[in-house]
């Protein structure tokens, strides 16, 4: 039992809680490489992604592993997007600070739903079992490109938006 969960439902609610998470960041980032900070869906983004990072520690593990190193990760870029949004008000260099630690965020919850499909579903899973495989580096090869694409766009055009004069 984990908060009063059988481990089934508490994986359940990790997942959907997760897939809020990537869901809300897609739009929220999205936002950002239109230059515009989409309040209500990335507050809500920040929040989940927050979520799934601490439930994740909350599965039971006799060891500190690779997927607890991504969550430290993941929570100390959530903690400086925050502070940059929430209490530096994307001011100054903490526009692109939270523009990257944002998407940085948003790419990590992805590398983990990507590693957790090609485990769990099974028609993924014969073509990367150990998760080493070609199809495996391949998939998270795409996705960080992918990321790494977003990011530079988000970067630049949220920060274009903060030079644009005011009327």
């Amino acid at each position: 039992m984990i908060i009063g969960l059988s481990l089934a439902n508490f994986t359940l609610l990790h997942v959907i809680i997760s897939l809020i998470g990537i869901a809300t960041g897609l739009i929220a980032v999205l936002g950002l490489c239109c230059g515009r900070l989409l309040s209500g869906w990335t507050a809500l983004f920040l929040l989940t992604t927050v979520a799934t990072s601490i439930t994740a520690f909350m599965f039971p593990s006799t060891s500190f592993g690779p997927s607890q190193i991504v969550g430290v990760i993941s929570l100390i870029a959530l903690a400086i997007a925050i502070s940059a949004l929430y209490f530096y008000h994307v001011a100054g260099p903490w526009r692109w600070i939270y523009a990257i630690t944002a998407v940085l965020s948003l790419y990590l919850n992805v590398f983990v739903g990507v590693v957790q499909a090609f485990d769990k579903v099974p028609v993924l899973n014969p073509l990367a079992p150990t998760g080493s495989e070609p199809p495996f580096k391949v998939a998270q090869l795409i996705v960080l490109v992918i990321f790494i694409v977003l990011a530079v766009i988000a970067v630049r055009r949220f920060r274009q938006l903060a030079r644009v004069p005011s009327s």
